[in-house]
């Protein structure tokens, strides 16, 4: 039988039975789509992690307050305080060679208010080198001056909705702003940047360190960002913070150094498991579509029994007669999938 005879006979049986037919289309392509969909999603979540990471900038370190770490024993019973990271700490680690740039963070929320108009807004107290690490950009004037971090000046930041919520259309360079009950002059508006891992900049007011501490009443810092020169220079910068620190710790080794690369390695693995699961999940339609070709196939054997009986009569092998049956399977596989 010539393979022209044999595809003839697949598509004929397969339009003899067109709801048959029809059903096991359905089933194979919500199979295949739910596979391709499910992946894409894995796929896409995977590079939006990697994306937003990626914007916050380049060969990046963060420090954290306290030592985070998992051991096998019980906690203790008196949880330890972790010592405060102060911007003097932040200052010290300025002196090590593979830094590039140090951007201490003191963070809070704050109404923030100009004539009768007020809202609630994310505080930032940092430096100029902010703008840099975090890759801003300015929609009007400028951002914090280069300057001793511990002098704090009345000067403040806005990110663009804040800006216009409160002065709408007008300009606010020059503009005086309350704080809590601190006045501030704004110098400049940030550009649109929207949300990065969860803080919108658009939506927040930038001012001095020594300032935010001060409106805050506390000396700690929410985190140190550091910039080292190189990406080889990470592991180094890494272990020259954690050096420096803990001699000005008197050797407590009590913060957290959190590499950029190390976290979007941590959400690459858990993120392709999860991928991988989701697809394997998925895969299950797939077996249960290709279960159902395989019952409607045996349908379509007992059906067509004195049609097998006569093949056989005028000389069909059974190799033949399978042969149809399989190529019929496959039709019905492949316009599924496609």
């Amino acid at each position: 039988m010539k393979a022209k005879d044999t595809l003839r006979f697949g598509f004929s049986s397969l339009f003899g039975y067109p709801a048959r037919s029809l059903l096991v289309l359905l089933a194979m392509a919500i199979g295949v789509a739910a596979v391709m969909v499910l992946t894409a999603l894995g796929e896409g979540a995977r590079r939006y992690v990697t994306r937003e990471f990626t914007a916050l900038g380049t060969h990046l370190l963060f420090i954290l307050p306290g030592r985070s770490e998992t051991t096998g024993g019980p906690p203790p019973l008196l949880a330890q305080t972790p010592r405060d990271l102060t911007l003097e700490d932040a200052l010290a680690l300025t002196k090590i060679s593979s830094v590039h740039r140090i951007a201490p963070v003191c963070l809070g929320s704050s109404p923030v208010s100009w004539r009768e108009r007020d809202r609630e807004v994310t505080i930032i107290g940092s430096t100029s080198d902010l703008f840099e690490i975090r890759q801003l950009s300015m929609a009007q004037g400028r951002f914090l001056p280069v300057g001793d971090p511990a002098q704090g000046e009345a000067i403040a930041v806005l990110g663009h909705k804040v800006k216009y919520e409160l002065f709408g259309n007008r300009s606010a360079l020059g503009e005086w702003i309350r704080i809590e009950d601190r006045r501030f002059k704004v110098i400049g508006v940030l550009a649109k940047k929207g949300q990065s891992l969860g803080l919108d900049m658009s939506d927040v007011a930038v001012i001095p360190v020594a300032s935010a501490q001060s409106l805050f009443n506390t000396s700690s810092l929410f985190r140190v960002m550091i910039q080292a020169k190189s990406r080889e220079d990470v592991e180094k910068a890494k272990k020259s913070v954690l050096s420096t620190i803990r001699e000005r710790h008197e050797g407590e080794d009590d913060i957290t150094v959190i590499t950029q690369d190390a976290i979007l390695s941590t959400f690459d693995r858990i993120l392709v498991a999860l991928t991988l699961t989701v697809a394997g999940i998925a895969a299950i339609s797939l077996v249960v579509a290709g279960i159902l070709i395989m019952n409607v196939m045996l349908i379509s054997v007992s059906q067509r029994r004195a049609e097998i009986g006569l093949m056989k009569a005028i000389g069909g092998e059974s190799f033949q007669i399978s042969k149809l049956f399989l190529t019929e399977a496959f039709i019905l596989s492949l316009a599924g999938a496609t």
